[in-house]
């Protein structure tokens, strides 16, 4: 796929996220000059050929109140890792899970969920409940709590100024 002026344009407002109004697409349009329903088209066009490989959201967890968060780490056997691990990713309390390589001697976790809540009792309850359910009581893990906020920020794919700019 070409791309076009317009299409890097695009590509370069997004990655600065989309704005938090009623009509994301419509503002992006405004910015590089295409209608809301282009924008649209042109993000599944880029999509569909993996230009545009991942299209996600970043939630701010603190501003919406949930102030602990947690990483609890499991060592699992690599036969069940990934059936635990899609059993953990759709647990409504994990919002995010992935399995890692171990680095043994020292780390022989290989399978990780990141879980929110409203203060440190939360989160270690919400651990402790999907431990539980999911039958990894047997299973070596480790609850790493975040100790300071780091900005998130989308892919960057390098800038490029807008003809307005």
């Amino acid at each position: 796929m070409e791309l076009s002026d317009s299409d890097l344009d695009l590509v370069s407002v997004l990655a600065d996220g989309l704005p938090l109004v009623d009509r994301p697409y419509r503002a992006v349009g405004q910015a590089v000059g295409l209608s809301e329903d282009a924008v649209i088209a042109r993000i599944k066009a880029m999509s569909a050929v993996g230009i545009i490989r991942r299209f996600g959201v970043i939630v701010r967890h603190h501003e919406l109140g949930f102030r602990a968060n947690a990483m609890a780490v499991w060592d699992i056997p690599d036969p069940l890792v990934g059936e635990l691990g899609r059993r953990l990713g759709d647990s409504p309390e994990v919002t995010l899970c992935y399995r890692r390589p171990r680095r043994l001697p020292d780390w022989p976790f290989n399978l990780f969920c990141m879980v929110h809540g409203r203060d440190r009792d939360a989160v270690e309850a919400a651990i402790r409940g999907l431990a539980e359910r999911h039958g990894l009581a047997s299973h070596g893990h480790a609850v790493l709590f975040s100790t300071r906020r780091f900005k998130q920020t989308g892919a960057r794919y390098g800038r490029r100024p807008l003809a307005a700019e």
